[in-house]
């Protein structure tokens, strides 16, 4: 049985989802799993499907970074569906399906792996260095505090009697903000 698992960071990104499954059904799952999730959340379709395969079955996603977030991650994955009897195979690699039921397959896989690995690390890397040049420019400042655009009606609430726990919810903001923009200590305050 090939089952299939499809993720997207978003609940924007629909359409992707909708594409990846449509792309696992037409090479022949009968099962597929899907989710809108980080990749380093909490996966629980991801499990579902490692759950639910069984010997001879074969794992199909996408893309690579639709399953693994890290080298270590996907070798790991690799190592669980191995134990199982478990077959990988990713459709999108440079035009070519790499599928781990082959020798060939799991060098490919290890390989292609370290070198997305080694991509996100220097898009990183660059990131990083940008954002050092641009503020070194002075052209970068960064996010203004989401909470803190909100501390006047922090303060109005507040004034009005209304408990710190009660801001929060009414403003849709974390308690903690609420304390940090009163000015109060957390631990003395959590009556509130």
């Amino acid at each position: 049985m090939i089952v299939g698992y499809a993720r997207t960071s978003t609940v924007e990104q629909e359409a992707g989802l909708e594409a990846q499954e449509r792309d696992l059904l037409s090479v022949g799952c009968e099962r597929v799993f899907a989710e809108r999730v980080s990749s380093v959340a909490k996966r629980a379709q991801m499990e579902a499907a490692l759950d639910f395969v069984r010997k001879g079955d074969t794992l199909a996603v996408t893309k690579l970074d639709r399953l693994a977030r890290s080298v270590a991650d996907l070798l790991a994955i690799v190592a669980r569906l191995e134990a199982k009897g478990v077959a990988l195979r990713v459709l999108s690699m440079g035009g070519q399906p790499v599928d781990t039921g082959t020798a060939t397959g799991k060098l490919m896989l290890t390989m292609l792996g370290a070198v997305a690995e080694f991509e996100r690390a220097l898009m990183l890397e660059r990131q990083r260095e940008g954002i050092a040049k641009a503020k070194a420019d002075g052209k970068y400042k960064g996010r203004v505090p989401t909470a803190q655009r909100q501390a006047d009606a922090v303060m109005k609430l507040k004034a009005e009697g209304v408990k710190p726990t009660e801001i929060a919810q009414r403003l849709g903001m974390g308690r903690a903000s609420v304390y940090r923009i009163l000015g109060r200590d957390t631990e003395g305050a959590r009556s509130g």
